[in-house]
């Protein structure tokens, strides 16, 4: 059987994912097979596995982490918001079906067969199983249907390590009142505190975490310094959303729309890696400016946000920008760029809506979900981006919908308009190869800027990130402990 250990926090944003991540890193470091595991996600942002499966990306980033292939097993619920008061739910890798947030509150607990065969897959695989909650363990209102908390911890019989985040204060209130609202079976399974994102002298925090420790009767396990290090997120409380204005000394202004229900915008991740880059996120038209290129990423619900797009004039200024820079639009971003959506099967709000009319081709939502890898060589249609021949790009598609030529026929892999616009379904097009730097060189040259990007490699960034996390792991956590938790879980 396998060891287990899972992180809860505090609060949402309190840093389960990283340190879920950075544990995960430090167990393969030191010879053993590790996974993360989370019963229940809900998140925008997702990812294809080789079945075909749908899984959350915190989940993938930290199998990344980890050096395993990533499985829809880890992730077993993944709930995607299609607007404020429902999701669509996916089990195990596959769409169960759309419900109101009441409808899943009351039918949560038949998945609980569900959780528990994804957690033997993996548990028959691996040594050790690094398992991530979600939001507060002291939500006392959903105490009694929880399967991703405390409810999960005692399905699996799982030790415990409870994280806040400092940065947002109030740090020994957040811990020890989470506490004082558990059940005193549920606190007899936290094993250790973590203060997460400190910045500063350590050792001004003592007396608080001596008095933490004689009043809750857990100890402080670590002190995690604040990491200024991205990695793939989970959902909208990404603080990468919040960018909106370009930084002083990048040459190249990348402008993402953040539309109401932005999803996977983990495509664009890529780019801030490039020295001389900046990526931001534009939700009004008065933000927008003058970027380099315009990017419409991922969406929910396309008709909504298109519809969105419209009312805010950011349709209009995209429109107006087509014209002299480049527009990239991907999944329900390349659909938003077609002539006409429609919605015949009432997959979002049924009806149908005009396009932005930048590229010639029509998308029909259908209620059959494509989910698949997908792999081969570039050919970008004539235009900006034509130079691009023959580069090698693995992805994954994930959308509701297919798009046709308006001229007949299937779209393309990559469609463009022979000039300045272009659109895919292909999530992580940019990830692969020099794919992103040559799109930054040719901005570059657009504005007569010469760039110095020699032999940029994101998966050997990431690699080199995930390192940094287990190394502040192991330098600011008593790894000592957390092994004893281990060795008695298995017990």
């Amino acid at each position: 059987m396998a060891k287990t250990i899972m992180i809860q926090g505090t609060m949402s944003g309190a840093g389960k994912s990283l340190i879920t991540a950075g544990l995960c890193r430090v167990f393969m470091q030191d010879g053993h097979k590790a996974a993360p595991f989370k019963s229940q996600n809900m998140a925008l942002n997702s990812f294809i596995t080789k079945e075909g499966l749908e899984m959350g990306r915190a989940q993938v980033m930290q199998a990344e982490a980890a050096g395993i292939e990533p499985e829809a097993a880890m992730n077993p619920i993944l709930l995607k918001p299609t607007n404020d008061v429902g999701s669509q739910v996916i089990v195990n890798g596959e769409v169960l079906g759309n419900m109101s947030a009441r409808e899943y509150f009351a039918y949560k607990k038949n998945l609980i067969p569900d959780i528990k065969k994804a957690f033997k897959t993996l548990e028959e695989k691996y040594d050790i199983i690094v398992i991530e909650g979600a939001g507060s363990p002291a939500e006392i209102n959903l105490r009694e249907n929880d399967i991703v908390n405390m409810g999960l911890a005692d399905i699996i019989d799982a030790p415990v390590l409870l994280v806040a985040d400092i940065d947002r204060g109030g740090v020994f209130a957040q811990l020890l009142g989470t506490v004082e609202l558990l059940s005193k079976e549920e606190r007899e399974r936290v094993k250790g505190l973590v203060i997460n994102k400190f910045r500063g002298d350590k050792t001004i925090l003592d007396p608080g975490i001596r008095m933490l420790e004689e009043r809750c009767g857990i100890p402080v396990s670590g002190t995690l310094p604040y990491m200024n290090v991205s990695f793939d997120d989970e959902d909208s409380l990404s603080e990468r959303l919040n960018v909106c204005g370009k930084v002083d000394g990048c040459c190249i202004d990348m402008a993402v729309i953040r539309y109401p229900r932005i999803s996977n915008f983990t495509d664009f991740n890529v780019f801030e890696y490039i020295d001389g880059v900046n990526v931001r996120y534009v939700s009004e038209a008065s933000k927008l400016g003058n970027p380099d290129i315009i990017f419409l990423p991922g969406s929910k619900n396309t008709m909504a946000d298109l519809k969105w797009m419209r009312e805010s004039g950011l349709e209009a200024a995209v429109l107006s920008a087509s014209k002299r820079i480049p527009v990239f639009g991907i999944c329900g971003g390349y659909q938003m760029l077609g002539s006409n959506i429609s919605d015949p099967e009432n997959v979002e709000q049924g009806g149908e809506i005009r396009g932005m009319g930048l590229l010639s081709q029509s998308t029909v939502l259908l209620k059959d979900k494509t989910r698949k890898q997908i792999s081969g060589k570039t050919d970008f249609p004539e235009g900006v981006f034509g130079s691009f021949k023959d580069k090698e790009y693995t992805g994954y598609e994930i959308h509701m919908g297919k798009t046709t030529s308006d001229k007949g026929g299937d779209a393309c892999l990559i469609e463009g308009n022979g000039d300045l616009v272009y659109g895919s379904y292909v999530h992580g097009l940019f990830d692969c190869g020099s794919i992103a730097e040559d799109i930054v060189r040719i901005l570059a040259e657009r504005k007569g800027i010469c760039t110095e990007i020699e032999n940029f490699d994101y998966a050997s960034v990431k690699e080199h990130n995930y390192d940094q996390l287990a190394d502040m792991i192991r330098g600011n956590m008593d790894m000592d402990m957390v092994y004893k938790i281990l060795r008695e879980s298995a017990i």
